[in-house]
């Protein structure tokens, strides 16, 4: 007995519900029922307008600390020969030496960034250099031929010298790709 008056309770709340439904049924003349209006419409402030809603009344927010931007992985060195030498022990060339497409991107990016001043052959005798600057050093040399991809990777990131750092201008992929057209160019001895 108590089930059939449950059953016919439940019937009654859901005959409800649909009489309840296709009474309120949406009219594309008539806006929504709108319940906790913030949710559907939250004050926006200006990035520099007062915000009552921090204690300080900033609006713009720092970063969290620790935060890394998107696609921007921290590479933690210093610009120093010490840790560009501990940079040549620790990183390896994510990229594959085969890869066609990243050698011609790193050759790209070597016309672009490092031929003004090492050359196109890499033996540092760019335009800059034929103009008065100190010319750079050789790619051909012992000491370049001996240093690891990492330790590049950390030259062309930090700058060394009188070159300067390339971080801002090439994204890590690209940079790496340099470092495989820099050994391509290295293994095909052009600079004989």
């Amino acid at each position: 007995m108590k089930t059939r008056r449950l059953n016919a309770l439940l019937l009654v709340v859901f005959g409800a519900g649909l009489l309840l439904n296709w009474t309120m049924a949406p009219d594309s003349r008539r806006p929504n029922y709108l319940f906790l209006p913030d949710m559907a419409y939250s004050p926006a402030y200006q990035a520099y307008s007062e915000n009552p809603v921090f204690a300080d009344g900033k609006t713009l927010r720092s970063p969290v600390p620790g935060t890394v931007a998107r696609g921007h992985l921290p590479v933690r060195y210093a610009r120093t020969p010490e840790d560009a030498l501990r940079a040549g022990e620790e990183m390896k060339n994510p990229l594959s030496a085969t890869s066609r497409q990243a050698l011609e991107r790193g050759a790209k990016g070597y016309e672009i960034y490092c031929a003004p001043c090492h050359g196109s052959s890499g033996k540092g005798d760019g335009k800059v250099a034929q103009r008065g600057f100190p010319p750079p050093p050789s790619l051909f040399s012992e000491k370049a031929l001996a240093m690891r991809d990492g330790q590049i990777f950390h030259i062309i990131s930090y700058g060394q010298g009188n070159m300067p750092p390339y971080a801002a201008q090439m994204s890590q992929e690209d940079r790496w790709q340099v470092v495989l057209y820099l050994r391509s160019l290295q293994r095909s001895g052009k600079s004989q």
